[in-house]
């Protein structure tokens, strides 16, 4: 049987800033027992802490940085730098592992860790499972002799810009375009505008100011409206939408558009087709599209789909060999150049077949028909197994019925939120509605808050 983790989730350790285990006294037992797992396969090992633009993020990276020193780890502090980046950072500087102090697109009262092995991916269950073992340990403190060291990288997000600006071939020229960017007030705010301008695309800059609460506040690729206004309003060619710590990317067409994650991966999948760099199937997750699935058969390509989350897209990209996945909310992995999502590195792929096909964004994106799909997010009371709920499996096989084989639902429980997440989608917009809008009211009558 599958051990459960105390600890992590889907996506690292999250929750709110000041409620257990987000907490000073947590990051540093979290600190030094990632130290003590480290410790064992190397005496001498370093580890690289980069954050997000929120306030709490100077509190935990001393509180984390204090742990691991105790454990005898030497650390290597970034400051605000995107996910991405501290899964490139650490490769490149041969760290044993990479910190990230971060809650995505979470407002500015939450914020969580995530974790990246030498190699630049997320850590496997057994690491996590051996750290979490430590934290139930009393903390030890190694002779001073021993302890670690702690540094500053001053270069880390130059580094970073050349690495972005790599992913796509050098004679491509952006001079006649005119692009807005949008960096959620959160990590990206310093490091997104030089590499579009460095490539040379005009750049227009929107949530690039952040002050420690403002990240991910009306901005950002959960809320783009704002960047829907700006496109339209300065002319430009399209507009790029980057989340709090830079892993999703949404963009936004001339026309002001949304295109979202499974619409860009598409667009990639076509654009690495056609250029004879694709192998393997496409990896999407069970919340993908069907139309993009239906688009993506038409080409020849399989879609393998995943459970949500970019880790376990990931892992199902590694073990179909497949260089491309990702999901709706824009976290694409481009796996020929790099080893995790990236925001920055999946817009540059996009522009890359805007400059190679001559089309515009909303051109490329005609390319698949999305079907209509229906989210609805239940609170729930209380996390609880919805396969023993006798009711929601009930009124899950009338849905099932009602739809007839024009659709497919799914029910999700969220991995880092006491959230139901209530999914239909088919090819009939009013009967999608429908059968969504009761199938969350059953759901929120039976576990709802």
């Amino acid at each position: 049987m599958e051990q459960k983790n105390k600890y992590f989730g889907t996506d690292g350790i999250r929750g709110k800033v000041g409620e257990y285990p987000i907490t000073p006294d947590f990051m540093l037992k979290l600190g030094w027992a990632v130290g003590k797992v480290l410790c064992e396969g190397d005496h001498n090992p370093s580890v690289l802490i980069g954050k997000d633009t929120r306030i709490s993020g100077y509190m935990f990276e001393s509180a984390l940085e204090a742990g691991l020193a105790a454990a005898g780890v030497n650390i290597q502090l970034l400051g605000p730098m995107p996910t991405p980046a501290v899964a490139y950072l650490t490769r490149t500087f041969r760290a044993q592992a990479g910190i990230v102090i971060s809650a995505s697109h979470n407002p500015h009262g939450d914020n969580g860790i995530k974790f990246f092995s030498s190699s630049g991916v997320k850590l496997d269950d057994e690491i996590e499972q051996r750290i979490e073992a430590y934290l139930d340990q009393s903390m030890t403190t190694v002779d001073s002799a021993r302890l670690g060291k702690a540094s500053r990288i001053g270069d880390a997000a130059g580094r970073y810009i050349e690495f972005c600006k790599g992913t796509i071939p050098s004679r491509m020229d952006f001079s006649e375009t005119k692009i807005v960017v949008d960096c959620a007030n959160g990590a990206t705010y310093h490091v997104a505008p030089p590499v579009f301008e460095e490539v040379g695309a005009t750049v227009v800059c929107i949530g690039a100011d952040p002050d420690g609460v403002n990240i991910n506040d009306g901005v950002g690729a959960t809320k783009p409206a704002l960047l829907q206004e700006a496109v339209v309003r300065e002319k430009a060619n399209f507009g790029i939408a980057l989340d709090g710590d830079g892993d999703r990317l949404i963009m936004v067409d001339h026309q002001g558009e949304i295109v979202d994650g499974d619409e860009l991966l598409f667009i990639i999948a076509k654009s690495r087709l056609y250029s004879g760099g694709l192998r393997g199937p496409v990896v999407g997750t069970v919340m993908t599209n069907l139309g993009m699935e239906h688009a993506l058969n038409q080409l020849g390509l399989v879609l393998k789909r995943a459970p949500v989350g970019d880790r376990y897209v990931v892992e199902m990209m590694q073990k179909y060999d497949s260089l491309l996945g990702g999901e709706g909310s824009g976290h694409i992995i481009c796996r020929d150049r790099t080893t995790t999502g990236d925001g920055i590195v999946s817009a540059l792929q996009v522009m890359a077949e805007l400059w190679t096909s001559g089309k515009t964004l909303h051109e490329l994106k005609l390319g698949m028909t999305k079907y209509p799909q229906t989210l609805i997010n239940v609170k729930l009371q209380q996390r609880c197994n919805l396969d023993e709920v006798e009711a929601i499996q009930v009124a899950k096989l009338d849905a099932e019925r009602e739809l007839a084989g024009r659709g497919r639902l799914l029910l999700r429980p969220s991995g880092t939120e006491p959230l139901v997440r209530v999914m239909v989608e088919g090819e009939d917009s009013a009967l999608v509605h429908s059968v969504a809008n009761k199938l969350a009211s059953v759901v929120t009558a039976a576990v709802g808050s």
